[in-house]
Order: C-alpha cells, then sequence, then structure tokens
C-alpha cells in the first residue's frame, strides 16, 4: 500500500514535465528555435538521428539521449542585424560555439539581414555544433573587402559533427561579379587571359557562396541560398554528408554558378532540393566516391554533370554515383559526364535513373573531347575512362535533335554504357542519338537507339 502511495504521484509528476524534455509536434521547441523570443530551447536534441554526435548525445534502440545544449545568439556579440556589417560579431559568436564543451547552438535570428565579409569557421570543435540560420546572411558588395580570401566566402573548415539549418536565406550578392565575367562582358572577353580560360576571366575573383571543407557528419537542410558570385555551396574534402531540402537560385546567365559542387567528398546524399542556376545544378569532380541524390529538381542551368575531369592532362578519379529520382526542365544538358583529352583515370559505377526530362537540350551526354576554351584542343592519346553507366526509365522531351551523344575517345573507347527504359522525344516526333566510340547495351524499349 505504501508503494502504492508514493508511486502514483510520482508517475503524475513525470508525465506533466514529459514535454518538457520530449518537445510534441506543433509545439515551437519541437524545432529547438522559439521565433518569437529569438532563442533556441535548452533541451534540443541533436538534429542528426543515428549518427553518433559528441559523447553527449547518442543513439540507441530505445531512442536518442538528451544533452542540454548551450545557446550563442549572434546578436549578444553586437551583430545589429540591420544590413552593417557583422562579420566581427558571427567571428566572435562562432569562437564561443566551438569552444563550448557542452553541445551548442549558434542562432541567427529571423527578420534581420547581416551583412558579412569573408569568414571562415574554423574548428576542430570541443564538441557537436548547429548552426541554424533564420535571417538572411549578405556577402558584402565591396569587391575590396575580399583581398584575403580571393576564391571562398562563408567557409566551414575542419569541423566535424556539424549542423547547418533553418529558413534563412544565404544571399551571395553575386551581380557585380557576374558583369566582371568573360562571358558577361564583352569587353573583357576580348583580352588575352581571358581568351586563354573564358570559364573565369583572370582578371576577376569570384568566390563560392558556402564552403564546408574537411567536415565530417555534416548535415545540411533546408536553406534558401541565392545569386552566389561563383558556386552556391561547395564539399569539399569532406566525408558523410547530408544535404536536403535546399533552393538555390541564381539568374539563368550568370556565370559558373553551380548549384552543389561536390569535390574529392565521399558518402553524401543530396535529397530533396530545387536547383536553378547559370550552371550545373549538381557538379561532381575527381576524388568524389559514394555520392547519391534523389528528389532533385533542376532548372534553368546546364543539368547533373560529372566533371569536367583530366584537365590539364591531370588524373581523376569519381566512383559509385547514383541519380535516382529527378525533374529536369527547360537546360542546356540533362545528365552529362564530360571529360578532357589528355587526362587519365576513371569515372565508373554511374546510375542515372528515374528521370524526367522537359524540352531539355542533350538529355543524355557522354563527351570523352570536352573542350571548354576558345582555341580548339588537340587530339591526344590519353582520356579518363568512363566505363560502367546505367542509364534506366528516363523519359520525356528533348530541344535538341539528338537527345542521345555518346562521343568517347577511340583509343579509350566507353565500356559498359547500359541503355534501358528510354523515351525521348522532340516535338511529339522520335528524336536522334548519335553514339561513338562506346560499348553499349539496350535493354527493352529505347528510343532513340544507338544501334
Amino acid at each position: 500500500m505504501s508503494l502504492h502511495t508514493h508511486f502514483i504521484p510520482s508517475l503524475i509528476v513525470f508525465l506533466l514535465s514529459f514535454p518538457r524534455y520530449y518537445s510534441l509536434p506543433g509545439n515551437s521547441e519541437a524545432s529547438g528555435y522559439d521565433a518569437s523570443a529569438g532563442r533556441v530551447n535548452p533541451w534540443y536534441p541533436s538534429t542528426i538521428q543515428g549518427r553518433n554526435f559528441g559523447s553527449k548525445i547518442m543513439s540507441s534502440k530505445m531512442g536518442r539521449s538528451l544533452a542540454a545544449v548551450k545557446t550563442f545568439n549572434v546578436n549578444d556579440y553586437e551583430a545589429k542585424g540591420d544590413g552593417s556589417d557583422a562579420t566581427e560579431a558571427f567571428n566572435n559568436a562562432w569562437k564561443a560555439a566551438c569552444s563550448s564543451s557542452q553541445g551548442s547552438v549558434l542562432v541567427v535570428p529571423k527578420n534581420k539581414n547581416y551583412l558579412l565579409k569573408p569568414i571562415t569557421f574554423e574548428g576542430p570543435c570541443k564538441s557537436s555544433i548547429t548552426v541554424q540560420i533564420y535571417g538572411t546572411l549578405q556577402a558584402s558588395a565591396d569587391r575590396s573587402a575580399y583581398s584575403k580570401d580571393l576564391t571562398r566566402w562563408l567557409v566551414f573548415e575542419n569541423v566535424q559533427n556539424l549542423a547547418a539549418e533553418g529558413s534563412g536565406t544565404i544571399n551571395g550578392n553575386g551581380k557585380i561579379w557576374w558583369e566582371n565575367s568573360c562571358r558577361v562582358n564583352d569587353d573583357l572577353a576580348i583580352m588575352p587571359s581571358c581568351k586563354d580560360a573564358p570559364t573565369v576571366c583572370a582578371i576577376a575573383f569570384f568566390h563560392d557562396a558556402l564552403t564546408f571543407y574537411n567536415c565530417k557528419n555534416l548535415v545540411v537542410k533546408n536553406l534558401k541560398i541565392q545569386n552566389a558570385q561563383k558556386m552556391h555551396v561547395s564539399f569539399e574534402k569532406c566525408v558523410g554528408v547530408e544535404v536536403s531540402g535546399l533552393t538555390i537560385t541564381a539568374p539563368a546567365d550568370s556565370p559558373n554558378t553551380d548549384g552543389i559542387h561536390v569535390n574529392r567528398t565521399q558518402n553524401i546524399q543530396i535529397s530533396s532540393s530545387i536547383i536553378g542556376t547559370g550552371d550545373d545544378c549538381i557538379s561532381i569532380v575527381s576524388g568524389s566516391q559514394k555520392v547519391q541524390a534523389t528528389g532533385i529538381t533542376c532548372g534553368p542551368g546546364h543539368g547533373i554533370s560529372i566533371g569536367s575531369l583530366g584537365d590539364g592532362n591531370s588524373e581523376a578519379h569519381v566512383s559509385d554515383v547514383t541519380l535516382n529520382g529527378a525533374t529536369l526542365t527547360g537546360t542546356t544538358n540533362g545528365v552529362r559526364i564530360k571529360t578532357w583529352q589528355g587526362g587519365s583515370g576513371s569515372a565508373s559505377n554511374i546510375k542515372f535513373q528515374n528521370i524526367e526530362m522537359h524540352n531539355v537540350k542533350n538529355p543524355i551526354i557522354i563527351d570523352q573531347k570536352y573542350c571548354d576554351q576558345d582555341k580548339p584542343c588537340k587530339s591526344q592519346s590519353r582520356a579518363v575512362q568512363v566505363q560502367n553507366v546505367l542509364y534506366l526509365n528516363i523519359k520525356g522531351t528533348s530541344s535538341s535533335s539528338e537527345a542521345i551523344q555518346i562521343d568517347c575517345s577511340e583509343k579509350f573507347p566507353c565500356k559498359g554504357i547500359v541503355l534501358q527504359g528510354i523515351d525521348l522525344r522532340v516535338g511529339g516526333k522520335a528524336a536522334k542519338a548519335e553514339c561513338n566510340n562506346a560499348k553499349i547495351i539496350e535493354k527493352g524499349n529505347v528510343s532513340p537507339s544507338c544501334t
């Protein structure tokens, strides 16, 4: 009887306190952020499920245990959020959050506009860290502000167990740089330095908007990134990356504004993202392995590309790439593999499947003779080997008469190319295919056909 008397009141107290520790759907605490108060729920667990994010936040079959996190609001470090320079405040807030021995959350409040010069948020940090961006980060339009870093604007470097998330906007303010591109400014295009490298004029410096360098166990989600000077989001030398819910936009004529760039990165998953820019929606280059993308909406832009690979007679390797589920609209390419002559290495074990094309130029293209320069490229004996590539269930319309272009090297022909369930048409009529120096297997209905 005594046990029963003590047990019932204790149970009631526990149930009443339950929402404090386990946020319920619909509560502002469920996201960890109280928008009205501009603060983070101090009992908010890590946003990463199923990962060992620090010694204090662990997962198990019974669910995640909780650990208190410490909140760092950039406004508490004298960031005004009125469009004035907040670089020093962000730097100080990051240093404090990164040096915290318990899990930390760095908050950028909503309805605020923060001007930032190039800044590197550097690790390693003492514990897991979440950056919640609800306001707007805007790049400085002062070109002299970029003298210390000529290629990057916002950088997270050498950080493990990092999450960057929120409904805020990262604005690269790229217009002034685009105007100084060889591809936009005809006066610059005639200069020798631009003729040799028309992709980016040598006298103008462009900066990737958001770069993650040498990061492990990384989550990036629900951010809006727009008008980058060059690439919008770049992952370089990262391992274990989850990307989801990104919205990336720039004008169709903005030069070299790739949406998501994957460079020397392994085990990366990209999902449920909308990308429309002036270059590749997703570009995957050398050193990248185990790349998965699903639920991608692409356009305008140059499509989804592997490469370019092997430029400057370099060795390049990309493998185990899967694009499963995408819609491309009005892009200048669909799914593309592009390699320079004279390179070496391989692009292998690649799958493009379940893709819809709407008025896409060059829906399927392999180009082992890629040449992005003013002068014609010389024919060379070496090439990056392209092998084991599957195109499965790709349907829709092409804006060019040749919906399939596979142009491979004579000395290093493409191997193991499989076309299965392809239906691409032009204006309601059958399209054409041009296939050279490739060993192609066709399964089921394939239109147009290489055979």
